[in-house]
């Protein structure tokens, strides 16, 4: 008997003993991973931001360069502000973030902005533009954020001195809003 099938092209010889071409593994893995994230961001989307207990800790690296952890500021009240140059409501807290920096850096308060799913380039020009000279770095990769499960921008979370979520504030900040929760911690530290 002869093989009928030795003149026969690959992708017919696939056909007749039932193995799929790459395009059609390809596209069987693509909508395996499309599923695995949209799974992902469905158990996600029923998670809430921290609002008490620990921070999560994180590694950052400014866009100045200068690589440190949040872990490292403890001891002060750190004001985590999470934004993106395409957000209004970010533009317009942006001059009232500087200035709480501006009146509390020398309080042991620091300020430190995270920008969410931005570029470099529109993020520098984002700082330029409002003249922002407290701490900021890229999230590159998005773990920060995942990391405190933020839904938009702008949010914002304040910790204590020891490390703890004090407040967090899902939508643009104030300069008064924020002095409030200040003085309400300092006070509490006395």
């Amino acid at each position: 008997m002869t093989d009928t099938t030795q003149n026969v092209p690959a992708k017919e010889k696939r056909k007749r003993e039932g193995g799929l071409s790459f395009g059609s593994i390809f596209l069987l893995v693509s909508i395996i991973i499309a599923g695995g994230i949209f799974g992902l961001q469905l158990s996600r989307q029923n998670q809430t931001q921290p609002m008490e207990g620990p921070a999560p800790d994180f590694t950052f690296t400014t866009f100045e360069g200068e690589t440190m952890s949040l872990s490292d500021l403890k001891g002060k009240i750190v004001i985590l502000n999470f934004w993106a140059s395409w957000c209004g409501p970010c533009r317009a807290e942006a001059p009232e973030l500087e200035a709480v920096w501006h009146d509390y850096k020398d309080q042991d308060v620091v300020l430190l902005g995270i920008a969410y799913a931005d570029n470099g380039p529109r993020s520098i020009a984002f700082l330029e533009e409002f003249d922002v000279t407290y701490m900021n770095a890229p999230d590159l990769g998005t773990r920060i954020s995942e990391a405190y499960n933020i839904q938009g921008v702008p949010e914002t979370f304040v910790i204590d001195a020891e490390g703890n979520i004090a407040e967090f504030i899902y939508a643009g900040v104030t300069y008064n809003h924020l002095e409030s929760i200040i003085r309400e911690l300092k006070n509490g530290a006395s």
